[in-house]
């Protein structure tokens, strides 16, 4: 029994030194240097094919187009019948229905028209899909102690980020694999106290202009572990 306690406690020393090997800044480069080890992120500009599953059966397909280069945003999916685009160019919202501006107001109520959750989608997709590079954003504040955890199965180094009050208010755990440094799952609190927030495992990898993506993202709850859908990338120029 002592022997057991004694080697229990030698692997939770050896985790906590390895971790402190490597500050937070350290290993946010490390990870963006197997993501983008070239560094196209700021020039990139692409197409992504995705399929959206939900567990109540709810499936679309869409296409997300991302160009760094100018700022300019769009996604485009069918609902329903519809064909909807929402968009951002030089700076400013849109929102377009089979291609056409004009819409009723019923549509904007049922289908959420509204032209500023197109500045929303941008904000969501661009920052998702642009990690970890995203994370030397201005206004993103990097903790510099790493921890080594288990999450999810597996053992990973656990980067913790907050942002100034500006920028947001939720705070991000980012697991990172200890040999390879690849992003492998992230973790959000709206209320770190209560566990309110979801938290985002990653499989498989696809390489699109020298960045390597994560192909699936699946969501959960933090409180219940539920499967809230899963995002894949089918494709990208």
């Amino acid at each position: 029994m002592k022997i057991v306690l004694l080697v229990f406690l030698l692997l939770i020393s050896f985790n906590n030194i390895q971790a402190q090997e490597i500050t937070g800044q350290e290993l946010l480069a490390k990870t963006i240097e197997f993501h983008d080890p070239n560094g196209h992120w700021s020039a990139f500009v692409s197409n992504l094919k995705m399929t959206e599953t939900r567990p109540n059966g709810t499936d679309r397909s869409s296409v997300i187009s991302i160009n760094n280069l100018t700022g300019d945003f769009k996604v485009e999916g069918k609902s329903d019948s519809l064909m909807i685009t929402r968009g951002v160019k030089n700076d400013s919202c849109y929102v377009l229905v089979n291609g056409s501006a004009s819409f009723d107001e019923a549509l904007v109520k049922q289908y959420r028209l509204k032209c500023e959750r197109s500045t929303m989608f941008k904000n969501y997709y661009v920052y998702l899909y642009g990690l970890p590079m995203k994370l030397t954003d201005d206004g993103t504040i990097i903790d510099e102690k790493v921890e080594t955890v288990d999450f999810t199965g597996a053992q990973y180094y656990k980067l913790r980020v907050t942002y100034e009050k500006e920028v947001g208010s939720d705070i991000w755990y980012f697991y990172i694999n200890p040999e390879t440094y690849a992003m492998e799952a992230y973790q959000f609190y709206h209320d770190e106290s209560t566990g309110k927030g979801e938290y985002i495992t990653l499989d498989g990898m696809v390489e699109i202009q020298g960045i390597k993506f994560p192909k699936a993202r699946k969501w959960f709850t933090n409180l219940e572990d539920k499967h809230l859908g899963t995002d894949t990338i089918v494709s990208g120029n």
